[in-house]
């Protein structure tokens, strides 16, 4: 083996495997290892054979086998197995080598190892990746960042195998310092909780309400693909319904309605309320796949309750259809919400690590490639061009104008199905958010109230400067004499 690689990728996993095909696909010749050479020798000998692939079988050979400045892709499990490598390789490279963890690490284990690594000389890029098995073979988005000096050596190679948008533009664009690059992506797949959970309901509403055949369903996704909501996603949702398996039976009612989860969406979820910042939706959809889980529990309370779901009483093809425009424009706006919180979620994150995320390049960036591609993303980047310090989508005067539109659907489908029993944390969640955001006046007065009376927490006031707080002597006056307060300083 006389000439040197171009890049090596360590982990031949799924998406190891696929990545690594994708960069060779493109002009690189890469070097591959697994801690199993076992799987290493697999792969050289079937997806690998005859291109432009070598195998290190040991990891202090992957260094000598490098073009200089070496860069190195980790497609390993989160968490420890993360920091035992970059210990382990560290001691091979030299100063201006770029290590690239892949992988979906937390930000916070990110942050920590730009700075391990930094300090001795590396160059650490903590990558988001998004598009599952199919994204890293055919392209995925990329969401990269941590040492700023790195972006020139792995630009080119990453913006070549990513998702190309529509108009051509690669959906791989430096993300900023630190960690922020893997908390884009966590954000990324928040959002895909929220997104999976409502269009889920949506299907539940058709199934047990409306009495939709799944074939009838997919036809109903099929068509919303086509319009303003069209996205991955919905587009899936359609095809799985569709599906038969060879007995004849409908695919998805054989599926045990249990659902699993591997972090992201409650690291989400835990970021969230360390940095204050609402995720409703986001996190009633992780925790309606806790409460999926309990399925033997949940059999035992069925038992116990008598279900309230029944059908729509007017089935007619009228009334069906009318319910199915609610359906979707209920839908459009939860969707719409769930974007809009993480997007918050990433501004507030931004302004506290001084990060300085560019709201609008980052939708750009989910245009091609990734779980949550959707229509409406060029909306998003068009809404922060307009104002670089929108506080919400929810107030750019275009997703307003569709939420006023759509707001009487919404409150409908909600309603019935309340009314009806079926579950739907998502959709009334994004409705009740809705309601909170737009309200100027809500009852955390007495909830302030009340923590001063018991605990002397203080509160504010309405005719003072916010900042100032107060605390009224609850216990010493009687309720027939005139509260009083003083200023806590």
């Amino acid at each position: 083996m006389n000439e040197l690689s171009d890049i090596a990728l360590i982990g031949l996993g799924v998406m190891g495997k696929n990545l690594a095909l994708n960069m060779e696909e493109h002009g690189a010749r890469v070097l591959v290892y697994n801690r199993s050479f076992d799987k290493t020798q697999e792969f050289m000998n079937s997806e690998a054979k005859g291109k432009n692939f070598d195998a290190a079988k040991v990891l202090g050979e992957i260094a000598p086998l490098l073009k200089r400045p070496r860069r190195i892709v980790l497609m390993v499990k989160a968490g420890e197995p993360v920091d035992d490598l970059l210990k382990s390789l560290s001691v091979f490279l030299e100063p201006g080598d770029v290590i690239i963890d892949a992988g979906n690490s937390n930000h916070i284990d990110s942050e920590r190892r730009v700075q391990f690594l930094e300090k001795k000389g590396l160059l650490y890029v903590a990558t988001g990746v998004s598009g599952g098995e199919e994204g890293a073979r055919k392209g995925p988005s990329i969401m990269p960042g941590g040492s700023a000096a790195a972006w020139p050596i792995v630009r080119d190679l990453f913006q070549a195998i990513s998702a190309k948008a529509n108009d051509g533009t690669p959906c791989c664009d430096w993300i900023g310092s630190g960690g922020s690059g893997h908390f884009v992506k966590m954000v990324h797949n928040g959002i895909e909780y929220g997104d999976m959970q409502v269009i889920s309901e949506a299907y539940d509403i058709m199934r047990r309400l409306l009495m939709q055949s799944n074939t009838q369903a997919a036809e109903v996704f099929a068509q919303w693909d086509k319009g303003p909501m069209a996205s991955f996603l919905v587009e899936i949702t359609a095809d799985i319904l569709k599906r038969k398996e060879a007995n004849g039976t409908d695919a998805v009612d054989n599926i045990l309605d249990a659902a699993g989860q591997k972090g992201t969406g409650r690291w989400t979820v835990e970021n969230a309320l360390a940095f204050g910042s609402p995720l409703t939706l986001v996190a009633e959809a992780v925790f309606a796949r806790s409460l999926s889980a309990m399925k033997e529990e949940r059999i035992v309370a069925a038992k116990i309750f008598d279900s309230p779901i029944t059908p729509k009483a007017d089935n007619s093809t009228a009334s069906i259809n009318s319910m199915l425009q609610d359906l979707e424009k209920a839908v459009f706006a939860s969707k719409l919400v769930s974007y809009a919180q993480g997007f918050a979620l990433m501004r507030d994150a931004s302004n506290a690590q001084n990060w300085n995320l560019d709201l609008g390049k980052i939708a750009m960036l989910w245009r091609g490639g990734c779980i949550i591609r959707s229509r409406f993303l060029e909306k998003i980047r068009d809404a922060f061009a307009q104002n670089k310090n929108l506080t919400n989508l929810m107030v750019d005067p275009y997703f307003a104008g569709v939420l006023r539109d759509v707001e009487p659907s919404w409150r409908r489908i909600v309603s019935h199905a309340v009314l009806a029993g079926v579950p739907v944390p998502a959709l009334s969640s994004a409705l009740a958010y809705f309601d909170g955001y737009r309200s100027s006046t809500l009852p955390a007065n007495l909830l302030q109230a009340q923590r001063d009376h018991f605990g002397a927490h203080t509160y504010e006031r309405i005719n003072e400067p916010r900042g100032k707080f107060f605390h009224s002597h609850w216990s010493t006056t009687t309720s027939n004499e005139s509260l009083t307060f003083e200023e806590v300083k």
